[in-house]
C-alpha cells in the first residue's frame, strides 16, 4: 500500500525508456549531480539475478571494458591497501590538517557491478577545515569510471546482460560553509 505510490510512476518510467538505453530510466545509479556521496543502491535480494560463474569470465569482461578499465580505480578482486611509510602519514596527517584532501578507500559494489571493487573517495567532515572553525571539508568535483551492470528483465523468461555504467567518484573536496 504505501509503495503503490513509488511503484506506479517506476513502472510507468521503466516503460517510456524501455526502448532507450539511458542508465537514469533503468535506475542503475543515480544521474550524476550534487549528490555526492553516491547513496547504496537498493538491490533485489533474489540470488536467481545474480550473474553465474559462467558470467564472470574476467577475460570477456575485460573486453567489454577495453580501455576504460582503470586498475587504479577498480579491481576485480579484493584489493591491498599498501602500508603506510612513516613519512607519507607524516605529510597526511599536515595536508589534513590544512586542507581538504580526497580520502580513498576500497569499496565493494557487490556481485552485480564488475569489476565490483571500486576505490571511492571521500571528504572528511569530522573537523572544521577554517580559522575561524564553522566550514567542512565538502565534495566539490567528481569524475567517472565506467562499470559494468548485471541488469536482468523479466519479459516472458528472464534475460540478463552486463551494460556498461557511469559510476561517480568524488575527485576533489573543497572547504565550504556546512548546507
Amino acid at each position: 500500500p504505501q509503495y503503490f505510490g513509488v511503484f506506479v510512476p517506476l513502472a510507468l518510467l521503466l516503460h517510456v525508456c524501455e526502448g532507450a538505453w539511458c542508465q537514469h530510466c533503468f535506475l542503475l545509479r543515480p544521474v550524476p549531480g550534487d549528490g555526492l556521496p553516491v547513496e547504496a543502491l537498493q538491490e533485489d535480494p533474489d540470488p536467481a539475478l545474480d550473474p553465474t560463474e559462467r558470467d564472470l569470465n574476467v577475460t570477456e569482461l575485460r573486453g567489454l571494458l577495453g580501455a576504460r578499465f582503470d586498475p587504479r580505480f577498480m579491481s576485480a578482486s579484493p584489493p591491498q591497501e599498501p602500508p603506510d611509510s612513516p613519512g607519507s602519514r607524516n605529510r597526511r596527517w599536515l595536508w589534513a590538517r590544512a586542507a581538504c584532501p580526497v580520502q580513498h578507500a576500497w569499496s565493494d559494489l557487490g556481485a552485480r557491478f564488475w569489476p565490483r571493487y571500486v576505490k571511492v573517495g571521500s571528504c572528511s567532515n569530522k573537523r572544521s577545515c577554517s580559522v575561524p572553525e564553522g566550514m567542512l571539508c565538502t565534495p566539490a568535483r567528481a569524475a567517472h569510471v565506467t562499470l559494468l551492470r548485471w541488469r536482468c528483465r523479466r519479459r516472458n523468461a528472464l534475460r540478463c546482460a552486463w551494460i556498461p555504467v557511469q559510476y561517480p567518484l568524488i575527485s576533489e573536496c573543497k572547504c565550504a560553509c556546512p548546507s
